[in-house]
């Protein structure tokens, strides 16, 4: 039986709260910098598709934390980094250079990324199924919900006010965007604001209720619980529109529709791009198995970009794949 055929016993948003509170305050409980932590119980918001997953009562794969702050973002940065150095020393691990560091964004915005200078990913046990805005490869979910948060067990004990069982909240994986604690918490460092920031760079309707840590409170959004109850793929529109396109693979193989309008929303977007140039494509593949897509973009850096058109695309696009 798939994912989307079992039968579905959402939620009830109280009991999300409790889930959202317990699981966050399980993680801010591991934090050893008083004022970091205090800085993270202010202003984290938890949104995305993990509270979408509860209200279907589905598998949720991650709990996404931002940050209202760049500065909240770069001393999370700073001290998950120093964490994850720490952790690969005690396993003899090799040393590798990883640092965080403030960059301006393409809209003018500056953001925070991690940079990792090594011939590997950066992760201790050289795995990949932590991935970036709610698109983790597709694999057995036994394993991993049992990790993370079983609908039949766990979030009856987070509900409950019982400490979260989950493996320490220690870094399992950096990418440039984003830090993966073991336990399944995700910190984002690609974006950060208040929630109506954050959902400015979202794409789909249905993700965009949100928890936040300050006041304990959670908000259901009217079209975001109406997309839910449909099962449709509402395009609100995105920075990222071709990371949308692919996205949306990954809910029609779980059952949803989406009509062509918004694929027609999604296109008049893409149509702004330049795809040719690999700095572009990149940015567009934020969100998405970028190393899916690693061999394309080398391709096109290492050719003359006067030469890169369309033609070419399609022809290492095809090979690629």
């Amino acid at each position: 039986m798939n994912n989307h055929d079992k039968p579905h016993h959402g939620l009830k948003s109280k009991t999300i709260k409790s889930v959202i509170r317990n699981k966050i305050n399980s993680w801010l409980d591991t934090i050893k910098d008083e004022p970091l932590r205090d800085a993270c119980r202010k202003e984290a918001i938890v949104t995305g598709g993990c509270i979408a997953s509860m209200l279907l009562g589905e598998d949720v794969n991650d709990f996404d934390v931002y940050f209202r702050t760049k500065g909240t973002v770069l001393a999370v940065a700073k001290y998950y980094v120093a964490e994850f150095k720490k952790g690969r020393a005690e396993q003899g691990g090799v040393p590798v250079e990883i640092y965080p560091e403030e960059i301006t964004d393409s809209d003018g915005k500056p953001r925070i990324r991690i940079v990792v200078k090594s011939a590997g990913v950066a992760g201790n046990e050289q795995r990949q199924d932590y991935q970036y805005f709610e698109n983790g490869n597709d694999h057995d979910a036994g394993e991993y919900v049992r990790e993370a948060f079983d609908p039949l067990a766990d979030v009856k004990k987070l509900a409950d006010g019982v400490a979260d069982d989950a493996p320490k909240f220690t870094p399992a994986f950096l990418s440039s965007n984003a830090i993966s604690l073991r336990g399944k918490v995700q910190l984002i460092l690609r974006f950060y604001g208040e929630p109506d920031d954050i959902h400015a760079n979202y794409d789909f309707a249905h993700c965009m209720n949100f928890w936040e840590s300050g006041t304990s409170s959670l908000t259901l959004r009217q079209e975001a619980l109406e997309a839910l109850l449909s099962r449709v793929l509402v395009y609100k529109g995105s920075k990222y529109p071709l990371c949308s396109v692919i996205r949306s693979r990954k809910f029609i193989e779980r059952g949803w529709r989406i009509n062509a309008g918004q694929y027609l929303k999604m296109a008049m977007q893409i149509s702004r791009l330049d795809m040719t140039d690999h700095a572009t494509l990149e940015e567009q593949l934020t969100g998405v198995d970028v190393a899916y897509f690693a061999e394309v973009i080398e391709k096109i850096k290492a050719k003359d970009p006067e030469k890169v058109d369309a033609a070419y695309l399609t022809e290492i696009i095809d090979r690629m794949f």
